[in-house]
């Protein structure tokens, strides 16, 4: 049911990014097998929509808890069975389900900040919770870097087109795996946003540039 659910999805997405976006996607070829992580850097609602265009594989998101009601992304989130996560705490239950995901041999869709940027649209500080989840599963993370997508909401009003451009990293794989804590766990999170940020235009780096 899921498959069916991101078949539908996928052909509502890309007429939905034809009329509204000039999409140009770079490093596609990066893309694993799975599992892997996909780490974006968070300008706006239509992030996860470009995600998941341009990943070839079914992916289950990370979503605020606070879209569950939402009568827009609620249906569509729970549909894609995103994981719901408690904003401004350790979410415990929401990391062993990720876990659980990429164990399970499935690709896991992040935005290591935590909440989207607010103008400026540059990068915040990481959290890490995906280095976390990358070193627990021993698995490859792929920084996407995404830039555009905060002016759809303004172009699409106008009937204008949004230039959105992908940047598709080569992936990262962390020197150790296992329960990270403390330093090292820092250490693999700037690492991580660090190389997020190469892939963005220098004023969409903020802290990391």
């Amino acid at each position: 049911m899921r498959d069916l659910v991101f078949v539908v999805l996928r052909a509502v997405i890309k007429v939905f990014l034809w009329l509204v976006a000039d999409l140009e996607v770079h490093g596609r070829e990066n893309f694993p097998d799975p599992p892997y992580i996909a780490a974006i850097n968070h300008l706006s609602v239509y992030d996860s929509v470009v995600l998941l265009h341009v990943c070839p594989h079914n992916l289950y998101a990370f979503a605020a808890a606070k879209h569950k009601k939402n009568p827009l992304y609620g249906p569509l989130l729970r549909a894609t069975k995103a994981i719901w996560v408690r904003r401004g705490e350790v979410d415990r239950k929401a990391l062993q389900q990720g876990i659980a995901v990429l164990k399970n041999g499935g690709v896991l869709g992040v935005a290591p900040e935590g909440t989207r940027a607010r103008g400026p649209y540059a990068l915040q500080e990481g959290k890490p919770g995906v280095a976390y989840l990358a070193a627990h599963a021993d698995v490859p993370i792929v920084p996407v870097g995404l830039s555009g997508t905060e002016q759809v909401k303004d172009n699409l009003p106008r009937l204008r087109r949004t230039h959105i451009r992908v940047n598709i990293g080569e992936p990262i794989y962390l020197p150790e795996s296992g329960r990270l804590r403390g330093k090292k766990l820092r250490e693999y999170t700037e690492e991580i946003m660090r190389r997020l940020a190469a892939l963005l235009p220098e004023e969409y780096r903020g802290v990391y540039a």
